[in-house]
């Protein structure tokens, strides 16, 4: 399925799709996970490239730029930081630390990106490079941030976590003013999210009502929503990494560790090639009739029939393999005569039967018939007649006799 918004990430970043056209962009999301070590933050890098992902994402944060000491803690998780702006201040990296970070990215295959937190921080990773902005949650009702981005040109990911409709309208809006390629990502602020508050279905909502890119931030540290988002058209995903479920930080929980990462990595990959395969089903089975013999069944013979018998519901059975007369076919043959002695068990094939009333009398082809509850079948030798008034019963047949011509039987047939 095509994917223009992930290909307009990969050219703003100076990439040509190629064999990643149209493929929906994975996006490992490290946020704080590195806690102010710069080594650790280049050891995600790595391991989001080893585990399949399209893109890596920080966060960055000056503290005296969106924050006070007033600032309250989601989780108080740090007892090292007296106040949530002095984890700012630990946590933060300079801008040639970062340009270290974007390098590094693109040198094993990654597209950069952070979300910024303050109008400083959109300036600083202007000069270090981003393929494209992340609006965090907090910051869709921040007007300044949101024109900011939108006039650099780079394609912006809309969160929508904390966001009520009448407030994403306003940001799209306002985006929209702005010229900016955008796509709005469903996102529910709950550390880890359950499965009851993910929302996929807004995916449909936004797409019908702002005419964009849709996609999921997801924080329900599980890869099933975005497997999920995926078959629902979702061109972008984010999800929350870690590099093992005992490291240190309170986005732990709602984080996927990195093999986990590669697992969700393939299972799109895999969607991805179902869904631009389409399955003729009638093609697709033309190519299965050895399996088709193997393992639908026959009309076999029940015991052994002499040729010329008259074929009865006693003489038949269904069984493996599907190399004879289909076994839907059981009821038709039922009243026909064989040409040739069968020995028990053997498929019947068609040239095992005499054909369809050749041979006999009008009489007693009627007969065999209405014993086998068969209605009898319309024939040059034995015409049937036109209906009768008013939609009433047939006619009777006023047809003579026919002489029964001698029947010679040919070699009995076995097969092993």
């Amino acid at each position: 399925m095509g994917n223009g918004f992930a290909d307009i990430v990969r050219g703003s970043a100076g990439r040509t799709s190629g064999a990643d056209a149209g493929r929906c962009l994975l996006i490992a999301e490290v946020a704080q996970a590195h806690d102010g070590s710069l080594g650790l933050a280049h050891a995600f890098v790595d391991a989001a490239a080893r585990a399949g992902a399209d893109a890596i994402k920080f966060q960055t944060h000056i503290a005296d730029a969106e924050s006070t000491p007033a600032e309250p803690w989601r989780v108080r998780f740090s007892p090292q930081d007296g106040t949530r702006h002095d984890y700012w201040l630990r946590t933060s990296f300079s801008e040639s630390q970062w340009t270290g970070l974007r390098a590094h990215a693109e040198d094993v295959g990654l597209l950069f990106l952070s979300s910024p937190f303050s109008p400083e921080a959109v300036a600083m990773l202007s000069r270090v490079g981003v393929a494209a902005w992340k609006v965090p949650s907090g910051e869709v009702a921040t007007p300044e941030l949101l024109e900011q981005m939108a006039a650099t040109g780079r394609p912006v990911l809309l969160s929508t976590g904390m966001s009520p409709l009448a407030e994403v309208d306003g940001a799209v809006e306002r985006l929209r003013m702005a010229g900016a390629n955008f796509a709005v990502m469903q996102c529910t602020s709950a550390y880890p999210c359950p499965a009851e508050r993910v929302g996929l279905n807004l995916l449909a909502v936004y797409r019908e009502r702002y005419g964009c890119a849709v996609g999921l931030s997801d924080h329900s540290g599980t890869i099933y929503p975005a497997l999920a988002a995926v078959t629902l058209g979702a061109e972008v995903l984010e999800v929350h990494i870690t590099l093992s479920r005992e490291m240190y930080g309170p986005d732990v929980a709602s984080s996927v560790t990195t093999s986990e990462f590669r697992q969700l990595a393939d299972g799109v990959r895999f969607i991805e090639r179902m869904q631009r395969n389409p399955v003729a089903k009638d093609a697709e089975t033309e190519g299965l009739a050895t399996f088709r013999a193997m393992f639908t069944k026959s009309v076999v013979a029940a015991r052994a029939l002499v040729a010329g018998q008259v074929i009865g519901a006693q003489d038949l059975a269904i069984r493996k393999p599907g190399t004879g007369l289909a076994a839907g076919r059981l009821g038709e043959i039922v009243g026909r005569r064989v040409r040739r002695s069968v020995a028990p068990w053997q498929p019947l094939m068609e040239d095992d039967l005499v054909p369809d009333q050749i041979g006999l009398s009008t009489a007693n082809a009627t007969g065999l018939r209405s014993q086998a509850t068969r209605p009898p079948h319309p024939s040059p030798m034995f015409p049937m007649p036109a209906s009768g008034p008013a939609g009433g019963n047939l006619a009777p047949i006023d047809t003579p006799v026919l002489s029964v011509p001698a029947f010679t039987e040919p070699p009995m047939r076995t097969r092993t």
